[in-house]
């Protein structure tokens, strides 16, 4: 039942009906880059052929692999419903877009009406999609603006937030996990990646040692007081320290030292599979939905808000509840955890704490009251 569960609630997409689908181009190359080429008064050659193969690898780099699956998926969505409207999608029509956004609002037919976040990224998708086939999407064009600020005052609500695994949470999740190849590996996850307040798609792309692998997301230092992740993340590089814990039952580097050792691995990707029988780690790393499984599997097996039903309590947790709950947490200086979870902004920061400074500040008896 858990491998079936969607992974990511805020990145759904609803379908429409059965119809014409988008032609081969539109959905052939998720990331658009055949749009680079050489310009037409260019004769072309075997060096400068290789060079548009290296500019469109490149320009696949450009955002991050779940971004380009997203923004795919949004342009073929889109391109669907311009061809069921008897209309094509390019060159932009702001004022179809315009249409789009407000049927998405509005859907009266099966599909349900999408949340405002997820149509403000939807025209971002197109944005993007329309300028790797060389066109200009004007979001302040009236025909989209208004459209968009009509639906946002309407239909805006707070953001449904993940729930914050807090300490004593996930001290329980980890206890529910045995003592094998596979719970030492869990055990690692969960706790680098609640003291480190990674994201998922961070947790698995750490490899042991720098460029072990094309494919690498950053690479671990284990010192004697802690161990240095070095990511290459959403917001850029940056540098995680993650120091020994108390006791090592629950010290996520004595954790990490555990799964390397009795693994075997001292090349390559971090986290991999493992065989059936559970006694030998594999080569090939692991995907980041793992992290959501193992996640929701042991809240349950924890019995965390045994208070709701099982349904109610797997669409609390995901993959941030890890960074949410280190932000909840942590008793320290916020410019501490801003550093530590990648954030630009301390107005980011304060979005993942769920509980931590509520009523501490109180400006009521400041202001004599």
């Amino acid at each position: 039942m858990l491998g079936d569960m969607p992974e990511n609630h805020e990145k759904s997409h609803s379908e429409l009906p059965n119809g014409p689908s988008p032609n081969e181009d539109d959905e052939r190359d998720p990331s658009a880059s055949d749009a680079l080429t050489l310009p037409s008064f260019v004769a072309g050659s075997g060096r400068l052929d290789r060079l548009v193969d290296t500019a469109r690898d490149y320009a696949r780099q450009s955002a991050s692999e779940n971004t380009l699956k997203a923004y795919a998926k949004d342009w073929a969505h889109f391109t669907r419903w311009c061809r069921l409207k008897g209309t094509e999608p390019l060159p932009p029509s702001p004022e179809m877009i315009g249409l789009y956004l407000a049927d998405l609002a509005s859907r009266s037919g099966p599909s349900p009406a999408l949340s405002v976040s997820t149509i403000d990224r939807r025209l971002s998708g197109l944005a993007w999609n329309y300028a790797q086939r060389g066109f200009s999407l004007d979001r302040k064009n009236r025909h989209i603006a208004t459209v968009l600020a009509g639906i946002k005052r309407k239909h805006a609500r707070p953001p449904e937030q993940k729930e914050a695994i807090l300490p004593e949470d996930i001290l329980a999740m980890v206890a529910t996990l045995p003592f094998d190849l596979r719970g030492l590996r869990d055990r690692a996850i969960l706790l680098i990646g609640y003291a480190g307040g990674l994201r998922r798609s961070e947790i698995v792309s750490l490899d042991v040692h720098k460029d072990d692998t094309p494919d690498s997301g950053g690479w671990i230092e284990i010192f004697d007081m802690g161990a240095l992740l070095t990511l290459n993340a959403k917001t850029g590089w940056r540098e995680v320290e993650i120091g020994r814990g108390s006791r090592d039952q629950t010290c996520p580097v004595h954790a990490l030292e555990q799964w390397l050792h009795f693994a075997k691995i001292d090349f390559g990707p971090v986290f991999v599979g493992t065989s059936r029988d559970g006694k030998r780690a594999l080569d090939a790393r692991l995907n980041d939905k793992h992290v959501a499984r193992l996640i929701k599997r042991t809240v349950l097996d924890a019995g965390i808000r045994s208070d709701l039903p099982e349904k109610d309590r797997l669409a609390l947790f995901s993959g941030h509840s890890l960074r949410a709950g280190l932000a909840s947490s942590a008793e320290i200086d916020e410019r501490y955890v801003q550093k530590q979870l990648g954030h630009a902004s301390a107005e980011m920061t304060r979005r993942y704490q769920r509980r931590r400074d509520r009523f501490r500040v109180n400006l009521t008896k400041a202001a004599g009251l």
